[in-house]
Parts: C-alpha cells; structure tokens; sequence
C-alpha cells in the first residue's frame, strides 16, 4: 500500500535519509527503529511532502504522490499524527477533532466523530475542554484521533508514547492494534520504545544514519542480539 524507493530527503545543504527503502502492506503495522537523529521523523515528514523528497520517490497504492501537495496526499488516505502531538493548544477537543475532518467528506462527520469518540471516551468527557488543558496521554489521544478524523486507510505514528507513563504507554499500544484490527486502517509506526513497538508490529525496519540497516518481522528484530543489546537491554530506548 505504502511504498518509500530509494528516498533521499533533508534541510538545505544537508542530506538527513540516504536511499530508503520501505514498504507498508495494506492491514500491516509496520515500525521503525532507531538512535537518537537517525532520520526517523524526517522519514515520516517527506512522506507528508515536507520536506520534499530529493530524489527516489514515495508510492500510494501504485500512485507517485512524491511531488503532490500536503493536503492532496491527506485526501488520498494519508495521516500524520505528529511527535509532540502538536495539538492545537487554544482550541477544544471538539475543534481539534474537526480540524481533522477537513480533508475528509463532511457528510461522514457525525459517523466519523461517534467512531473516534467510541475509542477514545476520554475525549467524549473533555469535548469542550481546551486541548492544552488535558494530560499527555488525553492530548496523543486527542492526536491521533484527529489523525483518524480525515478517514485515512494509511496512519503514520511519530513517536505515540514519548513522555507517557508506562500505563498509559501500553494503552496507547493497546488503542493502536485495536485501530488497526477493527478499523483496517494500516500503521506505520515511528517508536521509542522498541520493545512495545517490535512486539506490536508484523514487521519492522532499523534505521542508522539515514539508512535501513536492518528488516525483519517483529519477532525476528525483538530476538535479535545486537537488536536487544542497543535498544532493549536495561530498558534503555532511543528516540529522535
């Protein structure tokens, strides 16, 4: 469904992905993992079409949607939810949800909104309480089902459970599989937390200095000794 070749992309002068290659199957969840500046989130926001790619090229269902405006690429079925959630602060739940469903036909609204409110019922009791008000956790919430708001069939997660504690860690992870399971949407995972993350997905990727050094299913990754040995042993995690 989602396919990365040969990507290059960076800021100006500097060249931060160096030939990625990525695909997400449709219904997958798929993770990547990596050190601290490994290009990770500079991944996932070439993707979005900003930065642009460089050179290689990013597919949608067959589709070259490289050189496509953001919100073109949002009305084929791609979602962003942001590391640091970047919410908007001021606005309500309500607003913040509606804000996502721009892209999206407004005759689904009410359909679309009962759906994110049934996953999300925090949000159902904060509708009109200011985003910046809630806590981290109700805020990737709120994140993420803004995301879902524009009905996307591909969801691409930067870093959901940066900042959270760990209850809440694994019920984000818990939310995630269950929007993958019943709600076929594929997942595209960007994670600190490369033991929930691996365990959670079909298969993932490794990402070092701007290259994919390493692929395999999540299991195969998570028994992987120099796996374990950077990003697992003594809980230690790696983020961007």
């Amino acid at each position: 469904m989602l396919a990365v070749e040969n990507l290059h992309s960076g800021y100006g002068r500097i060249e931060a992905l160096h030939g990625i290659d990525v695909t997400v199957g449709e219904g997958e969840i798929v993770t990547l993992i990596g050190a601290n500046g490994a290009g990770k989130t500079t991944l996932l926001m070439t993707i979005c079409g900003q930065p642009r790619a460089s050179k290689g090229r990013v597919l949608l269902d067959g589709k070259d949607i490289t050189q496509l405006p953001m919100h073109k690429i949002a009305r084929m079925g791609l979602a962003h939810s942001p590391e640091g959630r970047r919410i908007f602060a001021r606005m309500s739940v309500l607003e913040n949800l509606q804000m996502g469903a721009v892209v999206a036909d407004s005759k689904h609204f009410a359909d679309d909104l009962e759906r994110v409110l049934g996953l999300f019922p925090r949000l159902k009791e904060r509708l009109t309480q200011r985003g910046g008000t809630l806590s981290g956790g109700e805020q990737q919430m709120l994140a993420i089902g803004r995301a879902l708001m524009s009905r996307p069939r591909v969801l691409l997660l930067d870093e959901p459970s940066l900042g959270l504690a760990p209850l809440v860690v694994r019920h984000i992870f818990q939310l995630i599989e269950q929007i993958n399971r019943d709600q076929k949407v594929t997942v595209f995972l960007v994670e600190q937390n490369a033991y929930h993350a691996l365990k959670l997905a079909h298969r993932g990727y490794v990402m070092v200095n701007g290259k994919v050094t390493l692929s395999g299913t999540g299991a195969e990754l998570l028994a992987n000794p120099e796996i374990r040995a950077a990003y697992l042993e003594g809980g230690v995690t790696s983020h961007d």
